[in-house]
């Protein structure tokens, strides 16, 4: 029997975070995306990524005199892409719209294919000019372009591709169009939509019911994204509102979560919806060499002291600090850092919840505060709580710091120089959280609540510390801070300032479990051994047993 090949994956993401040279991303989302891509050539994987090359990237963030943020159009190189002279046409609004194809290799990832409606003479700009715009038309016609778009950039291309991976629903309009395809070539409805399922696989990353997207149908219609199919067929697929995450979960034929605990979160939130594709777990990981530094890296290897090369990227860290802020940070003071996107859920200012505890604390400096992150450039709610903390760096102003237009330049320094790394979500709001993982790389020490990847990583004293004791009722928030008040006084400090060795071996430990359980290298291999390989599998075994009989 012939062997079978390794699937040959499309993998389909909104953002991409490859590098802060090519801000075209948000936040933990893109990473990821950039680097599975990055995985995927490290380890020679046949994997292509499609996305939008978004005119203003995202956002740049930046206080005013008042500590609110306000955004600002990202202007960024373009000299790495490639034009790869291929256009692709679909109708949006009764339009046709051209995309042009560009390509980049230039951060050591596979092919990233990126589409763009800004071409000279079109009115269609508007449709790739902001990631994450709030408007539902641009919104629509975006991922119109990702999913629609991308397949019929796949057919350009000429490539035979096995499994269609649709990372979160903006790319749910792929599997319409593969529909459509099937259609035209002489399958029915069901058929098709059969045939279709055994080529996707889907990646939720939103254990909040709100935020998995919607759109009515009379908009799906005037935007052309039912794909010439009939309103009956894709409300079967996506319901009515059409929910996009309900649709890519009927249009796979499995589909995963991002951490154990999101996986039963994912399969709680969505077991009423009938047709559903089954919902496992792949825990994220992270790309080794674009978040661990050279210095640990080498004296990890040698099994050496992670103390000297952490003070190194301390130093490097406070140095940032001073240059971007003027406050000057001591180097023998316990830091913690906290970097995130600015969402209500991940409750940035937990640590400020009893002044009276913490106060002391930072004016006799036994601690320092360093955060960092953007709010969307729509929500006013999120642009309060970078605001709120902004306040508390006005008031403890040699102790706590915000550091303006959070990147990935940024990430890297964050997750590298501070000493312990704070994570406070509302357990089971946190899919999976990856910055953590790219603290403990750099043997920074992870204080969190049990939610997202720490329950699986966590060995409480050990490589870290967890809080709250995974508690989920109506008092989260004053059972976390206290719990959080009790770990840091009675655990953290102390370890700090008193056992430096223990502090040292607890490094060497995160940074084994994060280079062994927590790489991107563990979880693409998962993702193709779990979720590509067995649909390539059953369909190359069809076809050997179609071929056979029609040789006999």
């Amino acid at each position: 029997m012939n062997t079978i090949p390794q699937p040959k994956v499309a993998f389909f993401c909104m953002e991409y975070g490859l590098s802060e040279t090519f801000p075209i991303y948000s936040g933990g989302l893109g990473i990821l995306a950039g680097d599975i891509l990055k995985t995927a050539k490290d380890m020679n994987l046949p994997m292509i990524g499609i996305g939008i090359l978004w005119r203003e990237g995202y956002t740049d963030q930046y206080l005013d005199k008042d500590g609110s943020p306000r955004d600002y159009a990202q202007d960024y190189d373009r000299s790495h892409l490639e034009d790869t002279g291929i256009t692709v046409d679909l109708w949006i609004r009764g339009e046709n719209v051209t995309c042009k194809v560009w390509k980049t290799e230039a951060f050591g990832n596979v092919p990233l294919y990126l589409l763009d409606s800004d071409l000279p003479g079109t009115q269609h700009g508007w449709m790739t000019r902001q990631l994450y715009h709030s408007a539902p038309q641009e919104r629509v016609a975006a991922e119109m372009i990702l999913g629609i778009g991308g397949v019929r950039l796949i057919r350009k291309l000429g490539l035979d591709i096995d499994i269609y991976h649709l990372n979160e629903g903006h790319a749910v309009f792929a599997g319409l169009e593969l529909i459509r395809e099937k259609m035209a070539q002489g399958l029915d409805f069901e058929e098709a939509w059969e045939e279709t399922r055994q080529q996707i696989v889907f990646t939720t990353h939103t254990p909040v019911m709100a935020g998995n997207e919607e759109h009515g149908h009379d908009l799906l219609n005037y935007m052309g994204a039912w794909c010439g199919l009939e309103y009956d067929q894709v409300e079967k697929i996506g319901g009515n509102p059409f929910n996009m995450t309900v649709a890519a979960l009927r249009l796979s034929y499995i589909s995963n979560g991002v951490s154990q605990l999101h996986g039963m979160t994912a399969r709680s939130m969505w077991r009423g919806n009938p047709g559903t594709a089954p919902i496992i777990s792949v825990t994220n990981g992270v790309h080794v060499n674009t978040w661990q530094t050279p210095q640990i890296r080498q004296v990890y290897n040698v099994n050496g002291n992670l103390w000297k090369p952490h003070m190194q990227n301390k130093r490097r860290l406070l140095d940032l600090i001073a240059n971007r802020t003027g406050v000057k940070f001591d180097q023998d003071v316990l830091t913690i850092g906290f970097a995130r996107r600015a969402a209500a859920y991940k409750r940035s200012g937990l640590i400020f919840n009893r002044l009276d505890i913490i106060e002391p604390l930072l004016k006799e400096r036994t601690l320092q505060l360093v955060f960092s992150g953007k709010a969307h450039p729509h929500d006013e709610w999120g642009k309060r709580i970078v605001a709120n903390i902004v306040e508390m760096a006005y008031r403890f102003p040699n102790s706590v710091v915000f550091l303006e237009n959070y990147d990935m330049e940024l990430g890297r320094a964050l997750t590298a120089g501070c000493d312990v790394w704070l994570n406070t979500p509302q357990r089971p709001l946190e899919a999976s959280g990856t910055s953590g993982m790219k603290a403990a790389l750099n043997g920074v020490l992870n204080l969190s609540t049990l939610d997202g990847w720490w329950p699986e990583g966590v060995i409480h004293g050990v490589n870290g510390w967890h809080f709250g004791g995974g508690y989920e009722g109506p008092e989260q928030t004053m059972v976390d801070a206290a719990s959080l008040y009790d770990v840091l006084l009675s655990e953290v400090i102390p370890t700090y300032y008193e056992k430096r060795d223990k502090w040292a071996d607890m490094m060497r430990a995160a940074v084994d479990m994060a280079v062994h359980r927590f790489s991107s290298e563990r979880m693409l291999t998962e993702y193709y051994n779990m979720l590509y390989q067995p649909s390539t599998t059953l369909r190359h075994l069809k076809n050997q047993i179609k071929h056979t009989k029609a040789v006999h």
